[in-house]
């Protein structure tokens, strides 16, 4: 298929980027640090490994999500290879959708590997691989597939660098408009506005937030699990149709 032809190519050159081995390279030293950290804090060992493991995936996962994802159809324009693959029979639907699951293959490949240090870490400190840190980990791979998509977006209309501005914006907006709607409630009609706005159309990312599970070793109740991974579709779907939107109506010259 068109597609799977697509993505698999978009695989192979995410693989030939040193930025995505380099800030694998860190997310691995960053997890390695925790594990020292833990040696070295009696009794905390398995709490302090967790936190900063799964804060690592995170924040690295994001950077290889954004820089890559916003260069998604950027670097095809650069090197003006984007009129050789239009020219041929293809849709922009079905472009862009190979060049998002094909970084959602990179991105999922990242997170194995990470996943690999982050429980051999555990297991070189004689801690048990409990279960309740699968779900943790799974909505970090769901985050990072809501960051491409934006990042996705930005990059059908505006260039690589006001794109990656953009997107860090967004993450960091949804990261706290809980905090910001509530600082806006005691404001003006159009402060409040803004902040009830940007509570209800940017993804709130404290929806797929388990950390503080995984840091307990506490189970996540079923039913938050199944409501969290339809709220991440639904921001994937949405921001995948404006993305499709917004190429389609582009004049390439």
């Amino acid at each position: 298929m068109k597609v799977t032809a697509i993505a698999l190519n978009m695989f192979r050159e995410a693989v030939r980027d040193k930025i995505l081995f380099n800030l694998l390279f860190f997310a691995m030293l960053m997890i390695a640090g925790a594990g020292l950290g833990g040696m070295l804090s009696v009794g905390e060992q398995a709490r302090i490994i967790t936190d900063i493991g799964l804060a690592a995936m995170n924040i690295f996962g994001v950077l290889i999500a954004i820089f890559l994802g916003i260069s998604l159809v950027g670097k095809e324009m650069d090197r003006r290879t984007i009129y050789n693959i239009l020219s041929k029979p293809i849709s922009r639907p079905l472009f862009l959708l190979g060049k998002y699951l094909g970084l959602a293959l990179t991105l999922f490949v990242n997170i194995l590997a990470m996943t690999a240090v982050f429980v051999l870490l555990l297991w070189l400190i004689g801690e048990p691989i409990h279960p309740t840190l699968v779900m943790p980990i799974a909505m970090i791979y769901l985050e990072l597939l809501v960051v491409t998509a934006i990042s996705l977006f930005f990059s059908t209309f505006t260039t690589m660098t006001l794109g990656t501005i953009f997107t860090l914006a967004v993450y960091l907006v949804g990261h706290l408009s809980g905090l910001l709607r509530s600082m806006t409630e005691k404001g003006t009609s159009s402060v409040r506005f803004l902040g009830e706005a940007l509570y209800y159309l940017l993804p709130n990312f404290d929806y797929l937030n388990y950390k503080r599970y995984a840091s307990h070793l506490l189970w996540i109740p079923d039913g938050l699990i199944g409501s969290s991974v339809l709220y991440g579709l639904f921001y994937i779907v949405l921001l995948l149709s404006l993305s499709v939107m917004s190429f389609q109506g582009r004049e390439f010259k």
